[in-house]
């Protein structure tokens, strides 16, 4: 044991595998071990993007890292510097996995399928002489004088390692972390940080499946807002636009119950001077129409419909009828529509979660422990967490790469 390098990887996702992968190219004298506490690897990445992997984004519109990794931002645009992007998308198109770029600058293998990125990491991993180990869950680490790593599992097996990438991903609840509590770790309470809008009015959820380009949505009383596609669903909102919001308001909403309020613009980043302008043209050109002829914005009919009967409007009024009182209504609903969220979407949509090691514990340099040399994190154990879009599992490749580039270096200790 002593006259090798062995590295043991506890967790078998994204991260795991790139954290492995890279150690070992890296380190190619070092045997590497992926342990997974599941019976399959991967199975995150199999389901996200639908099932097609969006495996990283262009970035292309981020103009400043918080946008995407509402947590973590800094430590990501540093670590950017060794493993971005593009260098992921060259990755795996070296590695035999044609990409393709959608309009919102989404990538995804163009198979459209996520088992295209499951095999390649796979074969990789195969080709390098990684050792695999399905249903092996740890329960405890420790580390000894002599600096060696002990993993004790669940079937009370115990083996030892020079150095331990940890890669287990979000945990849900934070006795989960314990294990590495007890080595000196501060953890960040781990709490959803994607999810969709539960909302009560009977309504408004007529409107379900409706999509609404290009929104902007706002917390009542905060300084956090977001834009994006919305979704109107049988039990609130959901979306891109939603999803982004529920994680840049993720610590707030845990902290209040899941209950708050949301003001929905239903065009947009227009001002409300923009907004009298063209609700004052309209009535200038459409006299002798009625409300419901005429869609501002181009809102769906079902969408201008339900905004005429919310303001207490009569949809047949003539334009010319609507007076100040009715104009001022429509303005309001249109640009600061507010409802009450009480309480996160019913279904299981938490996807990401935030929280996890504390960001204050670890060298963001090398993504290892402060008090325990040897030891790395990589992936959502970690604090770090990104809006949807590619971003969550641009990090995994991002830290996965980076653990791998310095986890073999010999320690100075």
């Amino acid at each position: 044991m002593n006259n090798s390098l062995n590295i043991a990887v506890v967790g078998g996702g994204a991260a795991g595998f790139f954290t492995a992968i890279t150690a070992k190219k890296n380190f190619p004298e070092a045997n590497v071990t992926i342990f997974e506490k599941c019976n399959k690897v991967l199975a995150k990445v199999k389901v996200t993007g639908g099932g097609r992997c969006n495996l990283t984004n262009t970035f292309i519109h981020v103009t400043d890292m918080k946008q995407v990794y509402p947590r973590g931002s800094k430590m990501m645009k540093h670590l950017f510097k060794l493993f971005d992007n593009k260098a992921c998308m060259h990755w795996f198109s070296k590695h035999g996995v044609p990409l393709i770029i959608q309009e919102d600058q989404r990538v995804f293998p163009k198979t459209q399928d996520s088992r295209t990125i499951m095999e390649v990491l796979l074969k990789e991993a195969n080709r390098l002489g990684i050792k695999v180990i399905v249903s092996k869950q740890i329960v405890s680490l420790k580390q000894n004088n002599d600096g060696l790593f002990c993993l004790t599992f669940v079937d009370r097996s115990e083996i030892f390692f020079n150095r331990v990438a940890i890669t287990t991903g979000g945990a849900t609840i934070s006795h989960q972390l314990d294990y590495l509590k007890m080595l000196g770790h501060t953890i960040e309470k781990p709490i959803p940080s994607l999810f969709s809008f539960k909302i009560e009015e009977e309504r408004f959820l007529k409107l379900k499946g409706t999509v609404v380009p290009q929104v902007v949505v706002s917390i009542q009383g905060k300084k956090l807002h977001a834009v994006g596609d919305l979704l109107i669903t049988h039990w609130g909102v959901s979306g891109p636009v939603i999803l982004k919001l529920s994680s840049y308001a993720a610590r707030f909403l845990e902290e209040n119950h899941y209950k708050a309020q949301i003001a929905i613009s239903w065009v947009g980043d227009r001002s409300r001077k923009e907004v009298e302008a063209t609700i004052h043209k309209i009535i200038k050109d459409n006299l002798k129409k009625q409300l419901n002829s005429i869609r501002p914005f181009n809102l769906t009919s079902k969408l201008w419909l339900y905004i005429i009967n919310k303001v207490g409007l009569d949809q047949v009024r003539l334009w010319s009828e609507l007076g100040k009182k009715g104009f001022n209504r429509i303005v309001e609903v249109l640009s600061n529509d507010v409802y009450t969220i009480i309480n996160r979407g019913t279904y299981k949509d938490e996807f990401v979660t935030c929280g996890g090691i504390s960001l204050k514990s670890i060298n963001q340099n090398t993504l290892e422990s402060k008090s325990c040399p040897g030891l790395f994190f990589a992936g959502e154990i970690l604090d770090v967490d990104g809006v949807t879009g590619g971003f969550n599992l641009q990090a995994a490749w991002t830290m996965g790469y980076t653990v791998g580039q310095y986890i073999g270096i010999k320690n100075n200790k």
